[in-house]
């Protein structure tokens, strides 16, 4: 069966039978980071569960941060839950600064403090209408890979040494990276040489491999030293604002925006669901790393996921690229 057909049917079966759900467990005392929890994502419903099964949680969000805080706030108190658990901070992953900021912020206001760090913020940027040449960030970088990947390394470096110390004193560290079953359309050479033909979706697709390779190298150089840990998450394919189109104003956009609105549930997850994978990665224990979870258990990624050697070079290679953030005409692909 052609791999296209294979994933339909599986998210079809997925739809239709019942959906997976992680267990609660009690995440007081636990210090987290969600990253991209802007409302009506999955890093929103994350940060709600987490903060709700008690961790404190520091979600971020790249606009609209007062507004993020007061919805998530509103929603646990809601449901009962000390809503004095959760706040909410500003943080682009596409901007060195801000990354730079958020991470002296949380090192100065948090006590130190950090066991589980989600990597979920992301782009899907007009699949539907690709470019015809590759859209850069102001440093040079494709902008899927600089806000996908090399912007969730450059947090995740910089919160390196409060990770390594919370495994040590908790025994329990987790690094959860946000990947896609579009892992797939990405190609181990092309992680280091992506000078072909240009299409959206083969580099979000690109990026999201690169995180499965992210999640195994932490796993391999932290595991048994710091008790960090790593998983890479494929949530399901979601109706989030991410999978939203742009629409036309007027109209037509307004019947365009009732359709799909109604149709979204038959064809995509709820976000509550989507959220469970990243959830029992973030909290359930004892949870083997390395590992790529779908549907709440560990799963079959490509075999260009298992290289090591790609791993190892990719690790390397992000440490090089991480120190041209923010110069001007950077580039991913300079040698290093």
């Amino acid at each position: 069966m052609p791999r296209a057909l294979s994933k339909t049917a599986k998210h079809v079966w997925g739809l239709l039978t019942p959906k997976p759900m992680a267990e609660r467990t009690d995440m007081s005392g636990r210090h987290v980071i969600v990253t991209g929890a802007s409302p009506h994502s999955l890093g929103y419903e994350t940060a709600k569960i987490l903060a709700g099964w008690g961790a404190s949680v520091v979600a971020t969000s790249r606009r609209h941060v007062a507004q993020t805080e007061k919805s998530l706030r509103d929603d646990l108190r809601e449901a009962g839950v000390d809503e004095d658990g959760i706040a909410v901070r500003p943080l682009d992953l596409c901007d060195v600064g801000s990354v730079d900021g958020f991470a002296a912020w949380y090192r100065e206001n948090c006590s130190g403090r950090l066991h589980v760090l989600v990597n979920n913020a992301g782009i899907l940027k007009d699949i539907l209408k690709p470019w015809t040449r590759s859209p850069l960030a102001a440093d040079g970088f494709e902008i899927h890979w600089r806000t996908n990947y090399l912007g969730a390394f450059h947090l995740t470096s910089l919160l390196l040494p409060l990770l390594k110390q919370g495994g040590l004193e908790s025994g329990d560290a987790r690094v959860v990276n946000v990947s896609s079953h579009l892992h797939d359309q990405g190609r181990n050479d092309d992680l280091f040489d992506d000078e072909k033909p240009y299409h959206p979706l083969a580099a979000y697709g690109r990026s999201k491999l690169a995180m499965i390779h992210f999640s195994r190298e932490i796993e391999r150089r932290f595991a048994r030293e710091y008790n960090l840990h790593s998983m890479a998450v494929h949530p399901g394919s979601v109706d989030t604002n991410m999978t939203r189109v742009e629409l036309p104003e007027g109209r037509i956009g307004d019947a365009w925006s009732r359709t799909s609105s109604a149709l979204a549930p038959l064809i995509m997850l709820h976000r509550t669901h989507g959220a469970q994978t990243i959830v029992l990665c973030a909290s359930k224990s004892p949870l083997r790393g390395g590992r790529y979870y779908v549907r709440c258990k560990a799963g079959e990624p490509t075999d260009a996921c298992r290289d090591e050697a790609v791993s190892k070079r990719l690790w390397e290679c992000s440490e090089a690229w991480v120190e041209t953030l923010g110069k001007p005409g950077g580039g991913k692909h300079e040698e290093v």
